[in-house]
């Protein structure tokens, strides 16, 4: 029999599950390039909302919850640096479904699309920062531009991106 603390909010939770765990994992396939990872990497997401819900204060939920998953694949690319693992069997079974594969190609799908659109000053910066795990100062030194106009370019793109996501979403 599984416990539920009392003070947490199932339903709300299982809400924001759905709404959120295909564009988590979507960032974690995208970063980690590893599906069993990237499922890891996402429960061990949602596990830090669920024990601690109050680590999110205010603002846009959605790009809190990629940041958080952008942060935590960054540090297991760190951490595989580190540590390099031994190669792994061919042969073991791959425990992910085919829905949620499928799902989070279509994401990354929409994702990749999205970027497309973006002038290349502002999607640039954005792969690097977002999926190369590039600092905005390394991207200032490797574009040679100043660092509030890299910062300027990556949250207009953002903004950019999110509008042509969500039209995306409602079509």
């Amino acid at each position: 029999m599984v416990r539920v603390r009392d003070d947490r909010d199932v339903a709300a939770f299982d809400a924001v599950y759905d709404a959120y765990h295909r564009l988590v994992y979507g960032i974690a396939l995208k970063m980690l390039a590893d599906a069993m990872a990237a499922e890891d990497l996402t429960q061990a997401v949602f596990l830090k909302l669920w024990t601690s819900p109050e680590a999110f204060r205010d603002g846009n939920f959605g790009a809190w919850i990629a940041r958080v998953t952008r942060n935590r694949a960054l540090d297991t690319l760190r951490s595989r640096a580190l540590r390099p693992e031994g190669e792994m069997p061919v042969d073991l079974p791959l425990n992910v479904t085919i829905d949620d594969t499928l799902f989070a190609q279509l994401d990354g799908e929409r994702v990749r699309a999205a970027l497309a659109t973006l002038p290349a000053e502002q999607r640039l910066p954005i792969e690097l920062g977002f999926f190369g795990g590039v600092t905005h100062e390394e991207i200032a030194r490797r574009t040679a531009t100043p660092l509030g106009t890299v910062k300027t370019r990556i949250r207009a793109g953002l903004k950019r991106l999110r509008a042509s996501l969500e039209a995306s979403v409602l079509q």
